[in-house]
This record gives C-alpha cells, sequence and structure tokens, in this order.
C-alpha cells in the first residue's frame, strides 16, 4: 500500500512538541478525567491553543492561519486559536537588521538510497530548499519528490523518511544532519559550501544501519565497565541522552587524531610547578645520582636535573659503551630504542622535560629516597587501539538555533515560516497544573496539598506560583492554569521549571479564611508545610526549542528524616525524572502548544550592541566614593551575600566590572537572567572583554563560574576556557571538585563535560581517576545517573583496549571483594568483635576466589602506578569494626619491583568515602599552596578511593601504627597519661642519634601541617586511634567522619575542647614540657604561623572548593553555614599580625588543655572503643 507523504506548509500543519503528530484537541476546554489506577497514565486532557496575538505575532498572520486551518484536510488535525477581538494588538520590538536579507532558496543534490531503473549508481535529484525549512521538512520534501517523480516506488511508497539518515562529506569525513528540528540555513555544511563558492551542495540519502552483533557486544561491555545501560531510554521525555552520545563524537574523535600514541602510552607524570626551595637545597651542584637497571645489572649516572629522558640516556650510553654485551644491548641499538620506567611502577620518565620536573624524582628527592629506574623497550602503542566507531560525525552546528534576524515573523512572507523566534513571544509564561497521582496514601486523611511552580535560572528565582490546596486524596486534580510574572520571550536556555508538591495539616474551621486558600493562608500553609515530592524540566530544551504541550513527570521523593539528606542540594536541581515509575509520584501538567516550533536564537553579533557611547562615558566618569563602594563589593569573599543596592550598583558600573576578572563572579551574580536585554547585553560584554582571558589563571575564580549559581553556558565556557591552562597535576589536583561541577551542568553536554573528555583522553591517569569519579556517582546518585554514564561512555570509546582491560579487571576484583565482604557480615553480627571462626572463613573465601577466576592483577584503583597481584591469604583479616571491612595483603605484580612489601588494602562495605576523598584532595591542595612559600610539612595524603554505593578501598600505611597502638602496647590504658611513651617509641625505631634528630624534625613539621590543616577544616572527633605516626616520624590523621566545626559530643558534652590536637606527649618528642620551651617548639610555632598565613590567602580558594561540593550527599557538608566555619577559622577581615596572634593564642590554649585530650584518649581506650583502632597499622 502506497505511503503518501504531505509536506507541511503551513501554519496550522506545523505541530511540534511531545505530542507532534497526534491528534490535537479542538479549542474547547475540557475538563480533567482521571485515569484508571491500573493505566496510571495520569490525567486525560484537552486544552486551547494560544492566541498568535497574545504571543506578539502580527495579526495579518493570524487571519492566515484561520484561512489555512479551513484548508487542512480531514487527516490533519487542525491547531486551534481562540477568538480575542478585544485585545489590543502588542507592538513589537524589531531586531531587523540592514545587512539581513531574506532566506534564499539552497540548491542542493540529494544524492537517494536506491539504484536507476537503468545503470549504476544511486538515483540523485535536484531541489531547491527553503532556508528556514527544518530538516525532517527537507528530508520530507525529498521523499515526495522521490514518488513524484517515480524513483524506485517500491521503496519510497513502503518506507517512510525516517528510514533514511542524511550525510554529507568535509574534508573527507563524513558527517550525519542529525537534528531534524534544526533550520536548514543554520547547517555547518551550509557555510562549507559558502566557503568554497560551490553553487550546489551534495547530500546522501543513506538507509539508516543498523547495529552489528559485534557492535551490540561492544555495548553491553561498555555497559558493564560504567555500571548502567546508556542505551535506555525508558526514562527520558526527549531524545537528549542519544543526543549528546552522537555529540561527544566530534570531540573525541578530534582527540584522538591529535593524540601522540607514544606519549599516551606512557603517560608522564610531570608537574608544572617550580622546583621548592626545600627540595634544591637536598640537590649538590645541581645534579642528582639515578640507579639505572636492566636485568640484573644496575649502573649509577649522575645527571643534571636540567636533562630530559633522552640526555639521561646518552649520558648512560656513553657510561657503559663497552659493556653493552655484559648488559645485553646489541651494538647495533642506541638510546632511542629505550625508555626509562620507575623500577615496580608502571611510571615512566619519558618526554622532552626536564628530570625535575617528573613527580616521582621529587617524592624521591622529598624522601631521602635512591631514584631506581629500569631500561626497557617502549610499550607497543598498538595496545591502545581504540575500537572502530558505527557512527558518522554529526554536524557541527548540531543543536545551534538560527539569529533572530533569520527566525523572526517580521517583514517576512507569513506562508514562508517555518521555525519561529522565541522572542517574537510576548505574553506571560504560563503552565497548566493538571493534577497529581499519589502512589502511597497518606495515613493522616486530614491533610492537604499543594503544588508549588517555580522557574530557576541557577540559583536565581525568576518567577513563583502555587495551586489552591485540596484534601491529600488518592488522585489530586486541580486542571489550573498558573500565570507566572516572567514574559515567554525573557525564559533564558537553561531556565527550569520546578515543580514541588507540599503537603500540610487541614485548617479547621476557625482557623480557615472567609475566602477559599487567599494568599495569605497559603502562604501560612507553606510555612507549616513540608515538602513531599520534586521534579524539574527544562523549559528550553537542548537544542533550544521551548517545551510545548503535555508531560507526565515521575516526581523525586523527599528523603525522610531517619534517611540521608547529604546530596538533596544537588537532588533538587536534576532535570532527571525518577525512573521508578511504579511507585513514584506523577504530575501532569500542559504547556502552551504553538503552531510551530518555537527556538530561542542565538545572541545577536557583539557588534550590535545596545551599550552607548554615553553610557561607556558614564564608565569613565565612575565617581570616587562609588569606585571605592565597588572595590570593597569585589574584595569579599565567596559567601559573602550581595544586597539590591550591591547588584544594582555592578550592573550599573558592568563595563568597569569586566575590566576587573576578580568581579566576573559578582557581576554576573547581578545579572537579571529572566531579562531577555540584560542577558543579551551581558553576553555582548563578555564577548567583547579581553580582561578575562588576557589575566593569570585563578583556577578559584574559574571554578567559582561553575559552581550551582551559574547556569548560562556562555558563561561557564569562559571559565572552562581558562582552565585549559591548567596542566595535567592540576587538573587531578581539582578533578574531584570538577565532576561535581557537571551536575550544575543544565544540560548533558556542555563546555565542562567536554573539557573533561578531553583532558581524560590525553592522559591515561586523569582517565583512570575521571573513570573511579564517575562510576562511583553512577553508583551512588540516581538524580545524575544518565548525565555521567553518557560521559563516562564517552571516555571509554576512546581510552583504548589496554585501558578497558585494566578497567575490567578493577571492576571484576571490586564485585568479587564486595560479595566476600557482605557474606562475612552476615556471618558476624557483633559490632566489633571478629571470632577466629570469621578470619578462617574469609581466608578460605579468599582461597576459593584466586582459584576461580579472580583476575592475575590489577591496577590499584587509588594509585594507577602501582599494579597488584595475587592475595597473601594467610596475612588478610577481617578487621573489628562495625563494617567489618577487609584487611587484604597483595604481592606486587611488577617484576621489576625492588620491595619485598605486599601491597596493604583496606576494603570497605557500608561507608561513604567521598568526604574522606574530599578532606584528602585538600590536604593535597594545602601541600601544594605550602610547597610555593618553601614549606614541606611532611603531610601523608593516604589512598582513598570510592569505587561504589558506600564502597571504596583505602591504602594501608606502610610501617605506621596509631598512637592509641603505642600507648596501649607500652603500659596499657594508662599509656594515655605518660608524656614520654613516644618519645621512647620513635627512639626504638630510630636507634641511631642522626636517624632520631631527622625523625623529630619530621614529626616537628608534620605535627604542625596538621595542627593547621586541622583547625582550618575543622575535623573533629580527634582521638589516639585516629592519629598514626610512622617509624620515620611522619605524624598523620585518618578517619575524617566530622569536618568543619560539626564535632561528636559524649553524653551531651563536646568531645573537643581544644582548636587541635597537641598534647603533652607530642611536645615532649619536641623536647618541652608544661609552658617550658625549645628550639624544637619554637620552630613548630614558627612553622605553624608559616602554614596559617600561607593558607589565608587562598582563603577563597578553600571556600569554593568547599562551596562546590555542598552538593555530594556528605553528611557534614549540607549548608552555607558549614563552610562558614572557614572563614572564621582563617580569621577573615583581620590583619596578619592578628591572624598569626589569634593562631598562637590556639597553640596556647592546647598547652593548657592537653590534659583534657588525654582524659578522652584514657577513656577511649578504657571503654574499648576500638573503631578504628587497626585500621590502617600494618
Amino acid at each position: 500500500m502506497a505511503l503518501f507523504v504531505k509536506v507541511p506548509q503551513r501554519v496550522s500543519e506545523l505541530q511540534v512538541g511531545p505530542n507532534a503528530g497526534a491528534p490535537s484537541e479542538t479549542g474547547i476546554e475540557r475538563g480533567v478525567t482521571a485515569a484508571p489506577r491500573t493505566s496510571r497514565s495520569a490525567l486525560c486532557v484537552s486544552f486551547k491553543r494560544i492566541n498568535v496575538e497574545e504571543c506578539g505575532f502580527p495579526s495579518d498572520l493570524r487571519q492566515k492561519t484561520s484561512v489555512m486551518e479551513q484548508e487542512v484536510c480531514d487527516d490533519d488535525q487542525p491547531v486551534v486559536f481562540r477568538e480575542d477581538n478585544k485585545r489590543r494588538r502588542r507592538k513589537m520590538k524589531a531586531f531587523t537588521s540592514s545587512a539581513f536579507k531574506m532566506t534564499d532558496l539552497i540548491t542542493v543534490e540529494f544524492v537517494l538510497p536506491t539504484p536507476p531503473k537503468a545503470g549504476k549508481g544511486f538515483d540523485s535529484l535536484q531541489l531547491d530548499v527553503a532556508g528556514n525549512c527544518t530538516v525532517e521538512q527537507v528530508k520530507a520534501q525529498v521523499w515526495v519528490k522521490a514518488i513524484a517523480t517515480n524513483l524506485c516506488p517500491e521503496f519510497y511508497q513502503k518506507y517512510s523518511p525516517d528510514h533514511c539518515i542524511l550525510l554529507y562529506q568535509k574534508k573527507g569525513n563524513w558527517y550525519e544532519i542529525y537534528d531534524k528540528h534544526q533550520v536548514f540555513q543554520t547547517l555547518d555544511c551550509i557555510c562549507y559550501w559558502k566557503t568554497l563558492k560551490k553553487e550546489m551542495g551534495r547530500i546522501h540519502l543513506t538507509v539508516r544501519p543498523q547495529l552489528s552483533e559485534e557492535s551490540i557486544q561492544y555495548q553491553k561491555y561498555l555497559n558493564y565497565l560504567i555500571g548502567y545501560d546508556v542505551t535506555d531510554v525508558s526514562n527520558v521525555h526527549d531524545d537528549e541522552l542519544e543526543f549528546t552520545r552522537r555529540k561527544l563524537l566530534t570531540p573525541r574523535k578530534n582527540e584522538l587524531l591529535t593524540r601522540d600514541p607514544k606519549l599516551y602510552s606512557m603517560d608522564p607524570w610531570i608537574t608544572t610547578k617550580p622546583l621548592p626551595e626545600y627540595l634544591l637545597s637536598k640537590i649538590s651542584k645541581n645534579h642528582i645520582l639515578l640507579v639505572i637497571h636492566r636485568d640484573t645489572s644496575s649502573h649509577t649516572v649522575k645527571v643534571s636535573i636540567d636533562d630530559t629522558p633522552n640526555q639521561v640516556l646518552q649520558s648512560f650510553f656513553t657510561k657503559i659503551a663497552k659493556k653493552r654485551a655484559l648488559l645485553g644491548i646489541p651494538e647495533e641499538v642506541s638510546e632511542s630504542d629505550f625508555v626509562l620506567r620507575v623500577c615496580g611502577r608502571e611510571e615512566y620518565i619519558y618526554g622532552n622535560y626536564a628530570i625535575k620536573d617528573f613527580q616521582w624524582i621529587r617524592q624521591c628527592l622529598k624522601n631521602g629516597e635512591e631514584i631506581h629506574l629500569v631500561l626497557e623497550t617502549a610499550p607497543d602503542p598498538e595496545l591502545d587501539v581504540v575500537h572502530k566507531e558505527d557512527w558518522a560525525q554529526v554536524d557541527i552546528c548540531t543543536g545551534l538555533a538560527a539569529t533572530h534576524e533569520q527566525l523572526t515573523i517580521d517583514e517576512k512572507d507569513h506562508e514562508k515560516v517555518f521555525t519561529i523566534s522565541l522572542w517574537d513571544c510576548n505574553r506571560k509564561f504560563r503552565v497548566k497544573i493538571l493534577g497529581i497521582d499519589i502512589p502511597t496514601l497518606p495515613r493522616n486523611s486530614e491533610l492537604i496539598v499543594f503544588a508549588e511552580a517555580s522557574i530557576f535560572h541557577g540559583q536565581q528565582l525568576l518567577a513563583q506560583e502555587k495551586t489552591s490546596s485540596k484534601p491529600f486524596t488518592e488522585e489530586v486534580l486541580w486542571n489550573t492554569w498558573l500565570e507566572f510574572s516572567i514574559k515567554v520571550k525573557d525564559l533564558p536556555k537553561g531556565a527550569r521549571l520546578s515543580l514541588q508538591v507540599f503537603c500540610g495539616k487541614a485548617q479547621t474551621q476557625t482557623q480557615s479564611c472567609k475566602t477559599a486558600y487567599p494568599d495569605n493562608c497559603s502562604h501560612e500553609s507553606k510555612n507549616k508545610s513540608r515538602l513531599l515530592y520534586y521534579v524539574n524540566l527544562l523549559l528550553v530544551d537542548h537544542r533550544s526549542l521551548l517545551r510545548q504541550g503535555e508531560y507526565v513527570l515521575h516526581m523525586w521523593k523527599m528523603p525522610e528524616k531517619s534517611e540521608d539528606h547529604g546530596s538533596i542540594n544537588a537532588d533538587k536541581l536534576t532535570s532527571a525524572t525518577n525512573p521508578d515509575k511504579d511507585s513514584s509520584m506523577a504530575i501532569a501538567i500542559m504547556l502552551d502548544k504553538y503552531g510551530y516550533p518555537v527556538a530561542l536564537p542565538m545572541s545577536t553579533d557583539p557588534s550590535d550592541s545596545f551599550e552607548g557611547s554615553d553610557d561607556e562615558r558614564g564608565q569613565r566618569e565612575m565617581p570616587s566614593h562609588l569606585r571605592r563602594q565597588l572595590e570593597q563589593i569585589v574584595a569579599t569573599d565567596p559567601l559573602y551575600p550581595l544586597s539590591p543596592e550591591d547588584k544594582e550598583l555592578l550592573w550599573h558600573f558592568r563595563q568597569e566590572c569586566l575590566r576587573i576578572p576578580k568581579a566576573y563572579p559578582k557581576f554576573l551574580s547581578s545579572v537579571k537572567w529572566g531579562s531577555q536585554e540584560a542577558v543579551l547585553i551581558t553576553h555582548q560584554l563578555l564577548a567583547k572583554s579581553f580582561s578575562w582571558s588576557q589575566s593569570p589563571l585563578d583556577v578559584g575564580l574559574a571554578m567559582q563560574l561553575l559552581d550551582c549559581h551559574f547556569s548560562d553556558a556562555m558563561v561557564r565556557s569562559l571559565a572552562v576556557k581558562k582552565l585549559e591552562k591548567l596542566g595535567d597535576d592540576d587538573v587531578l589536583r581539582y578533578l574531584l571538585q570538577l565532576v561535581q561541577a557537571v551536575k550544575f551542568e543544565p544540560y548533558h553536554d556542555g563546555a565542562l563535560a567536554q573539557f573533561l573528555l578531553k583532558r581524560a583522553l590525553r592522559s591515561k591517569r586523569i582517565g583512570h581517576f575521571l573513570f573511579w569519579f564517575l562510576r562511583s556517582e553512577i553508583a551512588q546518585s540516581m538524580h545524575y545517573q544518565q548525565r555521567y554514564a553518557v560521559i563516562l561512555e564517552a571516555y571509554l570509546r576512546g581510552c583504548g583496549d589496554a585501558m578497558l582491560q585494566d578497567f575490567r579487571k578493577q571492576v571484576e576484583m571490586t564485585e568479587a571483594l564486595q560479595k566476600v565482604t557482605r557474606e562475612i557480615k552476615a556471618m558476624s553480627v557483633e559490632k566489633y568483635d571478629v571470632s577466629v571462626q570469621v578470619v578462617f572463613q574469609l581466608r578460605q573465601k579468599l582461597e576459593n576466589l584466586q582459584t576461580s577466576g579472580l583476575p592475575d592483577s590489577f591496577k590499584v584503583p587509588y594509585d594507577p602506578g602501582l599494579r597488584a597481584g595475587a592475595l597473601v591469604v594467610e596475612q588478610c583479616k577481617v578487621m573489628a569494626s562495625k563494617k567489618k571491612p577487609l584487611w587484604l595483603q597483595f604481592r606486587r605484580a611488577d617484576p621489576t619491583t625492588l620491595s619485598s612489601d605486599t601491597i596493604g588494602i583496606i576494603f570497605k562495605d557500608g561507608d561513604d568515602l567521598r568526604q574522606d576523598m574530599l578532606i584528602l584532595q585538600i590536604l593535597l591542595i594545602m601541600e601544594s599552596i605550602w610547597e610555593a612559600e618553601s614549606l614541606d610539612l611532611s603531610l601523608l595524603p593516604y589512598g582513598c578511593i570510592s569505587t561504589g554505593n558506600k564502597i571504596g578501598m583505602i591504602e594501608i600505611v606502610k610501617d605506621a601504627t596509631t598512637i592509641a597502638n603505642i600507648q596501649q602496647s607500652t603500659v596499657g590504658n594508662t599509656g594515655a597519661f605518660k608524656d614520654e611513651i613516644l618519645n621512647q617509641w620513635l627512639r626504638d625505631k630510630c636507634p641511631m642519634d642522626e636517624k632520631f634528630e631527622q625523625a623529630v624534625e619530621r614529626f616537628v613539621y608534620s605535627c604542625a601541617g596538621y595542627c593547621v590543616a586541622t583547625f582550618v577544616l575543622g575535623i573533629g572527633d580527634r582521638h589516639n586511634d585516629n592519629i598514626m605516626i610512622t617509624e620515620s616520624g611522619s605524624l598523620f590523621h585518618i578517619d575524617f567522619g566530622h569536618i568543619l566545626g560539626n564535632y561528636k559530643s559524649f553524653l551531651g558534652i563536646s568531645k573537643e575542647r581544644v582548636p587541635f590536637v597537641l598534647t603533652p606527649d607530642f611536645l615532649y618528642v619536641m623536647g618541652t614540657t608544661g609552658k617550658k620551651t625549645s628550639s624544637h617548639f619554637q620552630k613548630f610555632q614558627n612553622v605553624c604561623v608559616k602554614a596559617y598565613l600561607a593558607l589565608r590567602h587562598h582563603t577563597n580558594m578553600l571556600i569554593i572548593l568547599f562551596s562546590m561540593m555542598l552538593m555530594t550527599g556528605m553528611p557534614q557538608l549540607t549548608s552555607k553555614e558549614d563552610i562558614e566555619y572557614i572563614r572564621e577559622a582563617l580569621t577573615v577581615g583581620r590583619s596578619e599580625e592578628e591572624a598569626q596572634r589569634h593562631f598562637l593564642d590556639q597553640i596556647e590554649i592546647c598547652r593548657d588543655k592537653g590534659w583534657t585530650v588525654q582524659f578522652n584518649w584514657f577513656l577511649h581506650l578504657v571503654l574499648g572503643i576500638k573503631q578504628g583502632g587497626e585500621k590502617r597499622s600494618a
């Protein structure tokens, strides 16, 4: 049977939105009928089309549409407009440009998928396409012409246009015209043809390709590694997920084309920071010694710290010229055939970098260790082969709208209008709340319920309305329009409609107001109401099209009081809907339907500025008192709340603000994002301003523009462009926050997602940590699963086969260990006790695992340079704490390792390690701040990584034990009061005087570092079981469950009576008791003050890093009040002298009250609180 395709040419035939193509309703607005409970298809509705004139469209267009509707055949349902002769036509502001001319026809040759009746090749036809048609309409026109010219009727009448895709060639590559809603003249291929001055372009229609069995299996493999099926579109109301998967192919492919295979395969870990002074002092005459191993032989070479790896190899080969045969190096090979690798680690010393810039070299110098390298052939880059893509790249301009001049209906032949500009819609935005379908009835039958609808851009509230309250029954029907104060034309991209359902107690007759739910009653009831459910809908979709029609949205439930509330801040921003459709609350809404797709235009050319010369002159004449006021506002920290007067001043002097990079976050917070004119002015100013791009990199400032307050794509792109200057070591340093910042992007595909993808594809180390950070979030956050999954898939499709194999082994190991841990937990229900039988069972299970397919080796997730081999089963045990973590020991898999030590890992199931990861990351950042001041505080940020939902691994630090173990093993519980015990233990471990002095020195510096760090970060619950010390004297803290001043209490009394831990036994190691002083103690004070003042210079950075983690789901980090602690700890607003005195006062408080800490530690030992007793002691 023939398929007749009618090409939409009239206003009345153009339908978009979720119900495009479905029979539309007539103009009478009917009531709402509840759907049967079994279907939960929500609520049947009918509605009226909106008046064209209300949108600000010219009246002649309205008359044309009325005539056209009469011409539509019976099969096509017309768009019916309301009669409204009383309303006067609103005057529309013209955006026409003198340079703009009406859209011309574009001549295109379409190569068809069918062969000609005679001859070889494919049919083709020529078509003159209206530039403002959509891609879908163009494809339909081609189909109609193919049928009309009788080309292969058995094909074109059997299939629809959707059976084929559109492809074109550009510079030898195939591109797909992917977005069917895109305006034809905005396609990249059109611009490309114009550049080449082609009179006619060529587009190929090809049958939509089907995935091969190999591709299907490969996708399943990727889904397994991701922990989520990215092909599942059962829980989406548009195609953004698939759209993003396709769009991310282009940045991936571009990155792979420029990737150096050898550099990528060896991935040298270098730093861009200058060599600190304290390390330079350890280097003799700018030269260091390297021990280079080949098979069983080794040779020491002396090299300059400025030599590159190639120069080192030349020096080595010169030295061994006469010993080649002994080393098994043939005469015909040279140094260029070899590379240097760190012994026992998958870490290469390779590339055109100075030896001093390699992280491993610096680490060895810092720890006073010999540098051992192995000489070997380079790894084969072919191991990093990337699976061939099934997809063509999508048109570069996919998802971009046209300009307002191209889209506006003003001064155009209205019969040729196919897509209209959002800026022509001059009526107020409105939404119809139809009703809610409640999965579980409330126990209290006297409850009332109402829905609140808000429009947000970032954290800025643009408009808000709510329904009346109704009894909380099985289904609640409102069927009411909520009209907002914001106009449709003012809706910015990224604006989200936030829908929330509240409940409260029904008012009694005496309490209720005379009128039914008047505003004052509603506001009062809201104050006493509780938020039950929430969901968001982006009003402008990923294609820049205004949402239209009906939506049934499955809502997220607010957590109960007993449940974790930590992530609710971020969860409430998600545009994802609840995948649990059977048991979740559903809300049915309706948005106005238009006869056209309505597109948000691209911002106009910066040259067409709203800013006049008078305004610029006014900027130059800024009064001095206002300039001082502006400078004071800009100087405030990120937590400072801007008053309306501050915002007005910032906006008024916006051009001045944009000359000062530090003013950007403040200025952009003052923008009224719900005003089309304000957004245009802001975009034009940002496009013309060079202050930001030319200013030195300030990571904190750039990251501030990526937090939850800024949803504008241009603003976020500015920040990302700045971050592109970061070296790999800095990207790693801030990766945790950058991954969290992805939650604040309105859409899946954004500048930040592409930045993370590109940097991960350049560096295996960044890619490794990105994999685990994303996978952990996918497992723990249903609200952002799809977004993180699509980014992770894009990375896995480009990381290469070697990385995929490593990830598979790590995932398999994690799953196997999790299974064992849960079985052990089920056997040992006691809180802390672990019986011999339980340990025996664990070892038996681990033995079985080793013989039944456990990976023979795997990269350690928290340290990808280290490869673990077989389990040392006899050294594995179950730890005596509530969650029953596993204490595991693995052999080292690398045969070149010089250490006989095992790799110790604690595997935890049941604890969220993300807060520990954050604190350890902040400690690394603090360390880099101190290094810049040439301070080596010997911090020990041990390895820790979350690998899933409350699953993770922690490094067991070698040669370390807890203070509790030292105290208890010497004299028992009273050891907490013995000042000399710690000093004696250190003396026993370092019997030689020189070693002992070095250990005391290291103790002084590390103690100072952790005193400052724990004070600034408000780390509480410090006891002798979570403070450890190594045999070389490095003190370090573990277990960061209480931060930012959220301290633990015992019997209602705070356990923290001192600002940080500086007990009499610590002071005894420094050679002081009571109020006496010593050279070591004076050094401790000086180091503390230097470290504290250095952190004060980076107050904004620390505040921003914590602000960005507000949304992660950490119990100790849920509100801005939590971060206020850092401001107070860093004495923001005080002078350097006052700050110095303040910290010295804190030291004196610790000296005075040190006995209280000892008493707490004594109680800890006596009461047997052994939660951390042997957590990380080797």
